[in-house]
Protein backbone atom coordinates (compact mmCIF):
# COMPACT_ATOMS: atom_id res chain seq x y z
CA UNK A 1 0.00 0.00 0.00
CA UNK A 2 1.53 3.60 -0.85
CA UNK A 3 1.33 6.52 1.14
CA UNK A 4 1.63 9.51 -0.63
CA UNK A 5 3.24 12.91 1.09
CA UNK A 6 0.56 15.53 0.98
CA UNK A 7 2.66 18.27 2.29
CA UNK A 8 2.91 20.08 5.64
CA UNK A 9 0.11 21.00 7.90
CA UNK A 10 0.17 22.57 11.25
CA UNK A 11 -1.82 21.04 13.73
CA UNK A 12 -1.88 22.75 16.62
CA UNK A 13 0.66 24.92 17.19
CA UNK A 14 3.28 22.00 15.57
CA UNK A 15 3.75 21.24 12.02
CA UNK A 16 2.99 17.61 10.79
CA UNK A 17 3.69 16.16 7.44
CA UNK A 18 0.83 14.34 6.04
CA UNK A 19 0.13 11.55 4.05
CA UNK A 20 -2.53 10.08 1.83
CA UNK A 21 -2.99 6.50 0.94
CA UNK A 22 -6.22 5.80 -1.73
CA UNK A 23 -8.98 3.40 0.02
CA UNK A 24 -7.24 4.36 3.39
CA UNK A 25 -7.91 7.55 3.84
CA UNK A 26 -5.29 10.96 5.62
CA UNK A 27 -2.80 10.07 8.47
CA UNK A 28 -0.16 12.20 9.73
CA UNK A 29 3.32 12.25 11.28
CA UNK A 30 4.39 14.94 13.89
CA UNK A 31 7.93 16.86 13.12
CA UNK A 32 9.84 17.80 16.25
CA UNK A 33 13.02 20.14 15.97
CA UNK A 34 16.05 18.29 16.49
CA UNK A 35 15.40 15.13 14.86
CA UNK A 36 16.70 13.80 12.20
CA UNK A 37 15.25 14.39 8.53
CA UNK A 38 15.99 11.72 6.20
CA UNK A 39 13.95 10.50 3.41
CA UNK A 40 14.02 9.33 -0.59
CA UNK A 41 11.35 9.91 -3.39
CA UNK A 42 10.79 6.90 -5.31
CA UNK A 43 8.61 6.33 -8.26
CA UNK A 44 6.67 9.41 -9.87
CA UNK A 45 5.35 12.31 -8.30
CA UNK A 46 1.08 11.82 -8.23
CA UNK A 47 -2.17 14.15 -8.53
CA UNK A 48 -3.18 14.17 -5.04
CA UNK A 49 -6.69 14.92 -6.69
CA UNK A 50 -9.11 17.49 -4.95
CA UNK A 51 -9.52 18.25 -0.77
CA UNK A 52 -12.82 19.85 -0.23
CA UNK A 53 -15.09 19.65 2.90
CA UNK A 54 -12.09 17.27 5.02
CA UNK A 55 -12.57 14.74 2.09
CA UNK A 56 -10.18 13.93 -0.67
CA UNK A 57 -11.19 12.67 -3.92
CA UNK A 58 -8.64 10.55 -5.89
CA UNK A 59 -7.37 12.25 -8.96
CA UNK A 60 -9.58 9.93 -11.86
CA UNK A 61 -6.93 9.78 -14.46
CA UNK A 62 -4.38 9.22 -11.75
CA UNK A 63 -1.99 11.72 -13.53
CA UNK A 64 1.28 12.40 -12.78
CA UNK A 65 2.64 15.81 -12.14
CA UNK A 66 6.35 17.59 -13.02
CA UNK A 67 8.89 17.24 -10.20
CA UNK A 68 8.93 21.31 -9.75
CA UNK A 69 5.83 22.86 -9.23
CA UNK A 70 4.35 24.09 -5.88
CA UNK A 71 0.94 22.42 -6.18
CA UNK A 72 0.48 18.22 -6.39
CA UNK A 73 -2.31 18.42 -8.88
CA UNK A 74 -2.91 17.83 -12.25
CA UNK A 75 -4.49 20.52 -14.48
CA UNK A 76 -7.62 19.08 -14.44
CA UNK A 77 -8.06 18.80 -10.49
CA UNK A 78 -6.82 22.09 -10.34
CA UNK A 79 -9.83 23.35 -12.52
CA UNK A 80 -12.04 21.38 -10.24
CA UNK A 81 -10.48 22.77 -6.87
CA UNK A 82 -10.81 26.47 -8.23
CA UNK A 83 -14.15 25.88 -9.10
CA UNK A 84 -15.29 26.28 -6.00
CA UNK A 85 -13.49 28.17 -3.48
CA UNK A 86 -12.97 31.05 -1.17
CA UNK A 87 -9.66 31.67 -2.67
CA UNK A 88 -10.17 31.76 -6.24
CA UNK A 89 -13.98 33.63 -5.40
CA UNK A 90 -16.04 31.28 -6.58
CA UNK A 91 -17.94 30.65 -3.54
CA UNK A 92 -19.25 33.88 -2.14
CA UNK A 93 -22.34 31.82 -0.85
CA UNK A 94 -20.30 30.67 2.12
CA UNK A 95 -22.27 31.00 5.07
CA UNK A 96 -19.39 31.08 8.21
CA UNK A 97 -17.81 33.96 9.86
CA UNK A 98 -15.08 35.03 8.51
CA UNK A 99 -11.92 37.22 9.95
CA UNK A 100 -9.91 39.87 8.52
CA UNK A 101 -5.69 39.71 9.37
CA UNK A 102 -2.67 41.92 9.03
CA UNK A 103 0.01 39.38 8.79
CA UNK A 104 3.65 40.65 9.01
CA UNK A 105 7.45 38.80 7.30
CA UNK A 106 9.79 41.18 7.81
CA UNK A 107 10.32 44.48 7.58
CA UNK A 108 7.72 46.49 5.27
CA UNK A 109 6.36 43.15 4.46
CA UNK A 110 2.93 43.09 5.50
CA UNK A 111 -0.37 41.76 3.94
CA UNK A 112 -4.02 41.57 4.66
CA UNK A 113 -6.06 38.49 4.25
CA UNK A 114 -9.07 36.72 5.52
CA UNK A 115 -9.61 33.25 6.98
CA UNK A 116 -13.08 31.30 8.27
CA UNK A 117 -13.07 31.86 11.87
CA UNK A 118 -12.93 28.60 12.85
CA UNK A 119 -9.79 28.24 11.62
CA UNK A 120 -8.27 29.65 13.83
CA UNK A 121 -4.42 30.71 13.48
CA UNK A 122 -4.06 28.15 11.37
CA UNK A 123 -3.78 30.16 7.90
CA UNK A 124 -1.16 32.34 9.79
CA UNK A 125 1.47 29.61 10.71
CA UNK A 126 0.45 27.82 7.09
CA UNK A 127 2.16 31.26 5.42
CA UNK A 128 4.70 31.58 8.16
CA UNK A 129 3.27 35.16 9.55
CA UNK A 130 6.21 36.23 12.12
CA UNK A 131 3.79 38.38 13.59
CA UNK A 132 0.21 39.03 13.05
CA UNK A 133 -3.39 40.36 14.59
CA UNK A 134 -6.95 40.34 14.28
CA UNK A 135 -8.42 43.43 12.69
CA UNK A 136 -12.44 42.56 12.25
CA UNK A 137 -14.75 39.93 11.91
CA UNK A 138 -18.01 38.97 9.85
CA UNK A 139 -19.82 37.79 6.87
CA UNK A 140 -17.74 36.41 4.19
CA UNK A 141 -18.71 39.25 1.48
CA UNK A 142 -17.95 41.81 3.86
CA UNK A 143 -14.53 40.61 5.05
CA UNK A 144 -13.51 40.98 1.14
CA UNK A 145 -14.69 44.02 1.04
CA UNK A 146 -12.31 45.53 3.81
CA UNK A 147 -9.39 43.67 2.64
CA UNK A 148 -9.87 45.58 -0.41
CA UNK A 149 -10.65 48.36 1.34
CA UNK A 150 -7.18 48.14 3.34
CA UNK A 151 -5.62 47.28 0.21
CA UNK A 152 -6.37 50.14 -1.38
CA UNK A 153 -5.98 52.96 1.35
CA UNK A 154 -2.94 51.27 3.30
CA UNK A 155 -0.83 50.37 -0.04
CA UNK A 156 -0.56 47.20 1.59
CA UNK A 157 -0.78 43.70 -0.45
CA UNK A 158 -2.97 40.19 -0.13
CA UNK A 159 -0.41 38.38 -1.63
CA UNK A 160 3.59 38.00 -1.53
CA UNK A 161 6.33 36.11 -3.39
CA UNK A 162 7.20 33.14 -0.82
CA UNK A 163 10.81 33.66 -2.27
CA UNK A 164 10.24 37.10 -0.56
CA UNK A 165 9.19 35.80 3.31
CA UNK A 166 12.48 33.44 2.53
CA UNK A 167 15.15 35.93 2.31
CA UNK A 168 14.18 37.64 4.94
CA UNK A 169 13.40 35.35 7.60
CA UNK A 170 17.08 34.93 9.58
CA UNK A 171 17.62 38.75 9.81
CA UNK A 172 14.25 39.58 11.28
CA UNK A 173 14.30 42.46 13.58
CA UNK A 174 13.36 41.57 17.67
CA UNK A 175 9.97 41.27 18.44
CA UNK A 176 8.98 44.52 20.01
CA UNK A 177 9.82 46.14 16.70
CA UNK A 178 7.79 43.16 14.62
CA UNK A 179 4.44 44.25 17.20
CA UNK A 180 5.15 48.07 16.92
CA UNK A 181 4.77 48.04 12.80
CA UNK A 182 1.65 45.77 13.08
CA UNK A 183 0.26 47.84 15.68
CA UNK A 184 1.07 51.01 13.87
CA UNK A 185 -0.30 49.63 10.58
CA UNK A 186 -3.72 48.10 12.68
CA UNK A 187 -4.03 51.36 14.01
CA UNK A 188 -4.30 52.52 10.61
CA UNK A 189 -6.47 50.19 9.53
CA UNK A 190 -9.09 50.34 12.46
CA UNK A 191 -9.69 54.40 11.83
CA UNK A 192 -10.27 54.26 7.88
CA UNK A 193 -14.00 54.94 7.02
CA UNK A 194 -15.66 52.90 4.64
CA UNK A 195 -15.62 49.67 6.42
CA UNK A 196 -18.86 47.20 6.21
CA UNK A 197 -21.39 47.83 9.13
CA UNK A 198 -21.71 43.80 9.20
CA UNK A 199 -17.93 43.64 10.26
CA UNK A 200 -16.89 43.92 13.13
CA UNK A 201 -13.80 45.73 14.22
CA UNK A 202 -11.59 44.10 16.60
CA UNK A 203 -8.86 45.56 18.95
CA UNK A 204 -5.05 44.93 18.66
CA UNK A 205 -3.66 41.87 19.99
CA UNK A 206 -0.18 40.81 18.19
CA UNK A 207 0.61 37.36 18.44
CA UNK A 208 4.40 36.41 17.19
CA UNK A 209 4.98 32.58 15.88
CA UNK A 210 9.04 33.17 16.18
CA UNK A 211 9.46 30.53 19.00
CA UNK A 212 6.47 28.38 17.26
CA UNK A 213 8.59 28.36 14.40
CA UNK A 214 12.08 27.45 16.19
CA UNK A 215 13.08 30.80 15.30
CA UNK A 216 13.55 33.09 18.19
CA UNK A 217 17.28 32.37 18.59
CA UNK A 218 19.39 31.74 15.32
CA UNK A 219 22.28 32.39 17.35
CA UNK A 220 25.11 30.04 16.36
CA UNK A 221 22.93 28.68 13.03
CA UNK A 222 24.06 28.78 10.06
CA UNK A 223 21.71 31.17 8.25
CA UNK A 224 19.38 29.55 5.51
CA UNK A 225 21.05 29.86 2.54
CA UNK A 226 19.95 27.14 -0.46
CA UNK A 227 16.58 25.55 -0.72
CA UNK A 228 15.56 22.41 -2.66
CA UNK A 229 14.39 22.78 -6.04
CA UNK A 230 12.33 19.77 -6.84
CA UNK A 231 12.63 16.49 -6.31
CA UNK A 232 13.49 13.90 -8.02
CA UNK A 233 12.77 9.99 -8.11
CA UNK A 234 15.43 8.24 -5.85
CA UNK A 235 16.54 12.27 -4.46
CA UNK A 236 17.45 12.14 -1.00
CA UNK A 237 17.17 14.48 1.76
CA UNK A 238 19.19 14.17 5.30
CA UNK A 239 19.42 16.46 7.99
CA UNK A 240 18.56 17.58 11.49
CA UNK A 241 15.77 19.80 11.66
CA UNK A 242 16.13 22.69 13.55
CA UNK A 243 13.01 25.22 12.44
CA UNK A 244 9.78 25.11 10.59
CA UNK A 245 7.61 28.22 8.91
CA UNK A 246 4.74 27.82 6.54
CA UNK A 247 5.56 24.91 4.42
CA UNK A 248 9.29 25.62 5.06
CA UNK A 249 11.42 22.45 7.07
CA UNK A 250 14.72 24.33 8.03
CA UNK A 251 17.72 22.18 8.11
CA UNK A 252 20.83 22.67 10.86
CA UNK A 253 23.67 23.58 7.68
CA UNK A 254 21.45 26.43 6.17
CA UNK A 255 19.30 24.11 3.66
CA UNK A 256 15.32 25.00 3.33
CA UNK A 257 12.88 21.98 2.22
CA UNK A 258 9.86 23.25 0.46
CA UNK A 259 7.31 20.73 1.38
CA UNK A 260 5.17 21.53 -1.13
CA UNK A 261 7.76 20.00 -3.31
CA UNK A 262 7.35 16.75 -1.46
CA UNK A 263 3.39 16.81 -2.34
CA UNK A 264 2.22 14.13 -4.19
CA UNK A 265 6.08 11.59 -4.20
CA UNK A 266 6.23 8.49 -2.23
CA UNK A 267 8.68 8.88 0.22
CA UNK A 268 10.85 6.13 2.03
CA UNK A 269 13.83 5.74 4.28
CA UNK A 270 17.07 5.72 2.32
CA UNK A 271 20.12 3.82 2.16
CA UNK A 272 22.84 3.83 5.19
CA UNK A 273 25.16 7.13 4.99
CA UNK A 274 22.97 8.77 2.42
CA UNK A 275 23.42 12.66 1.86
CA UNK A 276 21.30 15.07 0.27
CA UNK A 277 21.07 14.42 -3.24
CA UNK A 278 18.25 16.74 -4.76
CA UNK A 279 18.71 19.89 -6.54
CA UNK A 280 19.08 23.10 -4.65
CA UNK A 281 19.39 26.59 -5.62
CA UNK A 282 20.63 29.85 -3.11
CA UNK A 283 18.15 31.84 -1.64
CA UNK A 284 18.87 35.02 -3.47
CA UNK A 285 19.47 37.88 -0.59
CA UNK A 286 16.74 39.71 1.11
CA UNK A 287 17.27 42.98 -1.10
CA UNK A 288 17.11 41.20 -4.20
CA UNK A 289 14.09 41.90 -6.81
CA UNK A 290 11.30 40.13 -6.23
CA UNK A 291 10.64 36.49 -7.56
CA UNK A 292 7.15 35.71 -9.87
CA UNK A 293 4.83 34.68 -7.27
CA UNK A 294 4.26 31.14 -6.69
CA UNK A 295 1.24 30.04 -5.46
CA UNK A 296 1.55 30.47 -1.69
CA UNK A 297 1.01 33.43 -0.21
Amino acid sequence: MTWWCTGIRWKGSGPVIGWYGQGRGERASALEYGQLLAFVARGERHCLGVWRAGKRTPCPASATVPGTGGGAQCPECARLDRSFSVAADTNAADPRTYRVYLAWFGPGLVKVGITAEERGRARLLEQGAMSWTWLGRGPLMAARRTEELLRAALGVPDRIPYARKRAVRAHLPGAPERAREVAELHGRAVALAGWPESLERLGCEVSDHAAVFGMDDWQGRPSPDRVVAQMTADGAVVGRLVGAAGPDLHVEDGLVVDTRLLAGWELAAPCEGAATSVPVVQIPPAGAPPAEQDGLF
